[in-house]
Formats: C-alpha cells, structure tokens, sequence
C-alpha cells in the first residue's frame, strides 16, 4: 500500500470506483480497465497498483476488514472497565452499524470473496479483534469468565454469523433491526449465563 499522500489518494479513488463498478455492473464484469475509467485514471496507473482483477479484489476487502477491525479496537478500548453488558451492547453496535452503513457495499464484498482466497485476510482480522475483546471482556467491572477465550470466540463467531446471515438472507430493514435487538438480548444473556462474580 503507498505511502506517499498523493498515493494514497490515487487508491483509495480507484477502491470507490471498484465499488461503483461492482454495485453498477456486478462482480462478472468488473475489469481493471472499467475500474480505471470510473476512477479516471489511466491503465498503466491501476496496473501499477493492481497488476490484475484478483489483486484488486483481494486488496479492497483487506482495506475493508482492515478498517472494521480498527472500529472495533476503538470501541473495545472506550470499554474498558465497563460492566459487561455495556461492554457487549457497544460490541455488537459498533460491528452493525460498520456492516449496514453502506449495506450494499457490504452486500457484493460478501460476493466478491467467492472466487478469492481470504483466508490470510480472515486470519489477520480475527487476530485483531479476538485480542481487542478479549482485553476488554477482561478489564468487566462487573465479571469474570474461567475460559475468556472459548467465551469470546463462541461470542464473536455467534455475532459475526448472525450478522452475515442478515445479509444472505437480504432481510427488510424492520427485520434487521428486530434480529440486532434480539442478538443483543442473547449476547448478554450469553455472557450472564458463564460469567462469574467480579
């Protein structure tokens, strides 16, 4: 990724259009040459920074999960002391607010992944978010849990999937928002039912 401001302006030109082009023509047809022409920059600029459609691709949802999880540390770090049902309200806010801003943008990432493999991108996002809310389930005011990391992971996966089935399922919005109240309720009776007392 450049470093250099002028750069960074330049990609992160060319990761809109990227989502232009897939929200407007879909995953099938987005080229770097249709990309290049959205983002109004010449071939040989896309070519420089992405050398063909998958790296692209690949590099587009890493700059998305790469700021999700960002999210998701700042939020984590606010909750520090906290009681824990603050602590997991804020959690799975703060990751559905990031997935449904521009619901449709997450919408074809989700598809974009099908003929990539992100796996190494999964991974490093996991990493950050399971340290994230690991540290801050363990800073609770209010609790503590015999096996943090079981209880995380089983917690995080429960939200990250439900999450993700919102999407598949392309719920209605009075819906979605009926399942984010009830992922709420039981995240925190979840955490109540294998916390022990502080």
């Amino acid at each position: 990724m450049p470093r250099q401001a002028r750069a960074r302006v330049t990609v992160d030109t060319i990761f809109e259009a990227s989502i232009q082009v897939l929200l407007s023509d879909g995953l099938v047809r987005l080229t770097t040459t249709r990309v290049a022409e959205r983002a109004g920059v010449s071939v040989g600029t896309m070519y420089q920074y992405f050398p063909h459609k998958q790296a692209l691709i690949h590099a587009l949802n890493e700059r998305y999960l790469q700021v999700l999880a960002d999210r998701i540390e700042d939020a984590c770090r606010k909750q520090h002391g906290a009681p824990v049902a603050q602590m997991v309200e804020s959690l799975v806010t703060t990751y559905w607010q990031a997935k449904t801003e521009r619901a449709e943008v997450t919408r074809v990432l989700y598809q974009s992944v099908v003929e990539l493999d992100n796996r190494s991108l999964i991974e490093a996002f996991g990493r950050r978010v399971d340290a994230a809310t690991a540290a801050m389930f363990a800073s609770a005011s209010d609790a503590v849990f015999a096996d943090l990391h079981t209880v995380n992971l089983t917690l995080l996966t429960s939200i990250f999937g439900t999450v993700r089935s919102v999407f598949e399922r392309d719920l209605p919005a009075f819906e979605a928002d009926a399942v984010l109240g009830q992922l709420i309720v039981m995240c925190k009776a979840y955490l109540e039912a294998v916390r022990q007392a502080a």
